[in-house]
């Protein structure tokens, strides 16, 4: 059942083809050059590579509007390419997620195209139209400030059709048989060519209902369960890691309440709530977030991120939550997106603090779920604010003081390099870490290493611990005999802590040699200084050993 469940104690990388590295020198990352990464991320400790969007597309989206499901953009190699890197991958015992983006296709798809100039093609109903404009045409829109409709009309078609996101991207009618038999179809078809599942994109409007006259969009959870079921088929062990930020109420409808559907979603709640911690020492909404989003089935799965390739969504924030977190780490107007999220990459919210960086990776790691990590950020890549919308966090990978970061030796690169200023390619790049003991590179390594090896966080049940400070955020994992204990501080001043660990006399600290001995009374006494952070197995080393020949007997 373990092995099975691999996805359970994963470590996940995102990234970008086109921004990751260029083999070929014209300028754009490409497979062929992500293969020669493979054993970097290798070394890191990733399990896991998700890959953003790589399928043809006119590029308005960054590659989210797609126009070929079914192949390459020629620009990042061939089909050929992409099943050399999935087998590089598995030589090293990686597994290769992609994204599933079936909500919506581009404009130039040649679905849309067929759909526009006959109304009696097969696929005009794979699309949403009205013959007039719906009265709640600017309702819902996705991206405010930057789209003014959810219905655009269209001259060739003689009708209005319905985007949730751009006027570029139609929306699929996902309801339609025809259309969800296609992604089905799109589904087997990446999965043979050695992929181990997909990031859907947009969950809850792949299974909404859609049309001009719906008021209230009612999601079809049957439709994810099909999802699931031909991936069981196909290939066993293949997951869908889903998007969806919504409420901790509708949690169990998107992983069945037997773990029927989805495999693993994204925490958001617990995200937001992380970054509200941080910016106000203050983690008691954290904490009731995580026993909000704690019910899940046993195969279900938390995916614990810190930022992505999108804004930092503060959504599910009160108003005052949202003040105090864009106060922090987004004052300025351009650091901000949509009227509700920050777009900035996580270094430069923080301020280049070592000290927050890691207790923010700390926090990451250990939260109950499976870490997800943004290309870059292993390293501490800063933003480009003069790029617009989210663009400004996805500059290409900066791997040495070569041009343009050792990226591409081209003239130009597909998107600006950051060169200037202290997250500049000249500063910030992988080559100088390696060779320093104490970067953040190698720190990340070390504590990647250490959390695969903690399948407590993973596997077990976790309790919140009261304690009186709320800047303390103290976890507790359990599983199979064995405990761990996870204690953060999200303060800028040291804080001295007392508690009790099951009568152990010794905590053995996972990650430095500052154990933890019990007083007299049985209570442990720990110093946290300014946002420190402990792992601790509850026993002494002797304990430790002998519980693993326990566990290798069993």
């Amino acid at each position: 059942m373990i092995n099975d469940l691999w996805y359970k104690n994963a470590v996940v990388y995102c990234l970008s083809v086109e921004t990751f590295q260029d083999s070929n020198g014209d300028g754009i990352g490409d497979f062929q050059g992500l293969a020669r990464r493979l054993d970097y991320l290798q070394g890191l400790g990733i399990t896991t590579v998700w890959l953003m969007p790589f399928q043809p597309s006119p590029g308005r989206d960054d590659g989210y509007d797609v126009s070929d499901y079914y192949n390459v953009d020629p620009r990042f190699g061939t089909l050929g390419d992409f099943v050399e890197f999935t087998h590089a991958a598995k030589q090293r015992g990686m597994r290769v997620l992609i994204d599933l983006v079936v909500n919506h296709t581009s404009d130039k798809h040649p679905w849309f195209q067929q759909a526009r100039k006959d109304p009696t093609s097969r696929y005009r109903d794979w699309y949403v139209w009205a013959d007039k404009r719906p009265a709640n045409a600017d309702d819902g829109v996705v991206f405010p400030g930057v789209q003014k409709s959810t219905w655009t009309h269209d001259t060739k078609a003689g009708a209005w059709y319905f985007h949730r996101f751009y006027e570029f991207q139609p929306d699929l009618n996902t309801a339609n048989p025809y259309v969800q038999a296609e992604i089905l179809k799109i589904m087997g078809f990446w999965t043979q060519l050695g992929v181990s599942g997909f990031r859907m994109d947009a969950v809850p409007f792949v299974i909404a209902k859609k049309g001009a006259d719906v008021k209230r969009p009612a999601e079809q959870f049957d439709m994810l369960r099909t999802f699931r079921e031909l991936l069981q088929w196909r290939q066993g062990d293949a997951i869908i890691l889903g998007e969806a930020n919504i409420l901790p109420k509708d949690d169990l409808h998107y992983f069945g309440d037997d773990g029927e559907r989805l495999q693993m979603m994204f925490n958001f709640n617990v995200n937001q709530h992380l970054f509200f911690a941080l910016a106000a020492s203050d983690t008691r909404p954290l904490a009731k977030s995580l026993e909000q989003t704690k019910p899940r089935p046993a195969s279900g799965q938390w995916a614990m991120f810190l930022r992505n390739h999108d804004e930092l969504d503060l959504g599910r924030l009160t108003k005052t939550q949202r003040e105090k977190v864009f106060a922090a780490f987004g004052p300025d107007k351009d650091m901000q997106l949509y009227d509700r999220g920050i777009r900035r990459r996580l270094a430069p919210m923080l301020q280049n603090d070592r000290r927050r960086l890691e207790l923010a990776y700390s926090l990451m790691l250990t939260l109950p779920g499976t870490p997800v990590l943004r290309y870059g950020d292993e390293i501490g890549m800063g933003d480009n604010l003069a790029l617009p919308e989210r663009n400004c966090a996805r500059t290409p990978m900066q791997w040495s003081t070569e041009a343009f970061g050792g990226f591409t030796d081209a003239k130009r690169p597909v998107s600006p390099v950051i060169s200037k200023g202290p997250y500049g390619f000249q500063h910030v790049n992988v080559a100088e870490q390696r060779r320093n003991p104490g970067s953040l590179l190698n720190w990340m390594e070390r504590v990647i290493r250490m959390r695969k090896e903690i399948p407590e966080i993973s596997w077990g049940d976790f309790d919140i611990e009261p304690l009186a400070d709320p800047a303390i955020l103290m976890l507790v994992y359990r599983w199979r005999g064995n405990a761990v204990r996870i204690v953060h501080n999200t303060s800028d001043a040291p804080r001295e802590i007392r508690f009790a660990a099951n009568d152990y006399a010794t905590m053995t600290n996972l990650l430095s040699d500052d154990h933890s001995e019990a007083d007299e009374h049985g209570k442990h006494c720990v110093l946290l200084e300014p946002y420190g952070y402990r792992w601790y197995r509850e026993g002494g080393l002797d304990y430790i050993l002998r519980r693993r020949e326990v566990d290798l007997q069993k």
